[in-house]
């Protein structure tokens, strides 16, 4: 859920490496919605005092060998009533880049209320482009819940995975 923090993720990282999941082939560590604090005046979006410092966060999952991902959300606000990345979506994908960020889940929860289906593939594709300028790969995940025919636009928006549909 939305209760999370540093000491967690520090901990889970210590788990995957002592319990083999890092030898077995588990390497991310994704922190989800819940992480988000307010925009700076400059519309720099801060962690909340659960994650004092992300880079220095990122770092330690980093020097276990493993990569660490992050939350948000192409609309105003994400699933958990936190800051979305709608209008920011280069300042927040060059802020991940500094922290070294691995991999983005991007969750369309409340950007159903500035957009329709339809515009999914135009919305995603602008944090896409964000991520490439920011100059760090980034592993992106489209969390969409499948709507929209995901599979048929998901890759040429610069999408790595998704949620499928049944057909």
């Amino acid at each position: 859920r939305t209760k999370i923090d540093d000491k967690t993720i520090r901990e889970i990282a210590d788990a995957i490496v002592t319990s083999g999941m890092k030898e077995a082939g588990y390497t991310f560590i994704n922190i989800d919605d819940g992480w988000q604090g307010k925009r700076d005046e400059k519309g720099v979006l801060l962690p909340n005092p659960n994650f004092p410092d992300i880079r220095a966060l990122a770092d330690y999952v980093h020097a276990k060998g493993l990569k660490i991902g992050i939350y948000s959300s192409p609309g105003p606000r994400t699933c958990g009533g936190f800051e979305g990345s709608y209008g920011h979506e280069d300042i927040d994908a060059k802020t991940w880049a500094s922290w070294g960020i691995d991999y983005l889940k991007y969750d369309w929860c409340s950007a159903s209320r500035i957009w329709k289906d339809e515009d999914m593939p135009a919305v995603y594709q602008r944090m896409a482009e964000a991520l490439v300028k920011a100059g760090r790969p980034m592993v992106y995940s489209l969390c969409q819940y499948g709507r929209f025919n995901v599979q048929e636009w998901g890759p040429r928006v610069g999408g790595n995975l998704w949620r499928g549909c049944v057909l």
